[in-house]
């Protein structure tokens, strides 16, 4: 193989302005050429290690893995006491249950007894929400320590 040929002198060079500099040592080496020798070679996607022994300041010491965690928002899951019994965990004797469900007379009961009452309902008909379950409050207890745990109620 023969020498390169010379530099083309450009207009830079006409114009009294100096040459360019020649580019620093590495670059422009064709694919696959050993690198310089003042880099030792390194493992693909590690960085390149500084000069120096281990212990000695400007070296990098090993380093483990760092592992990143990420925490997860809680799920808050609401329940809805309605009128059916509810699998829950009773918040005062911590047991998994499902709750035992007791209807209880509340104000609904009673603005529909007095509803009927005004609409001509006198004669005992006024009392039928008292026997219906569909007007009555609902309390949720626990079956083991017999606490209430929520109440539902129709207003």
């Amino acid at each position: 193989m023969s020498a390169p040929p010379p530099p083309y002198p450009g207009k830079g060079q006409e114009a009294g302005y100096p040459a360019q500099p020649p580019p620093p040592q590495g670059y422009g080496q064709p694919y696959g050429a050993p690198p310089p020798a003042a880099y030792p070679a390194q493992p693909y996607g590690q960085p390149a290690q500084p000069y120096g022994q281990p212990g000695q300041p400007g070296y990098p010491q090993q380093q483990g893995q760092t592992t990143v965690v990420v925490a997860q928002p809680a799920v808050t899951v609401v329940q809805q006491f309605r009128e059916s019994p509810v699998h829950t965990r009773c918040p005062h004797c911590q047991a998994e249950v499902v709750t035992a469900t007791q209807f209880e007379t509340g104000s609904f009961t009673w603005i529909i007894c007095l509803v009927l009452c005004i609409v001509g309902c006198d004669l005992g008909c006024c009392f039928i929400p008292f026997c219906v379950d569909g007007c009555k409050d609902v309390t949720h207890s626990c079956p083991n320590c017999k606490t209430v745990i929520s109440r539902y109620n129709r207003m």
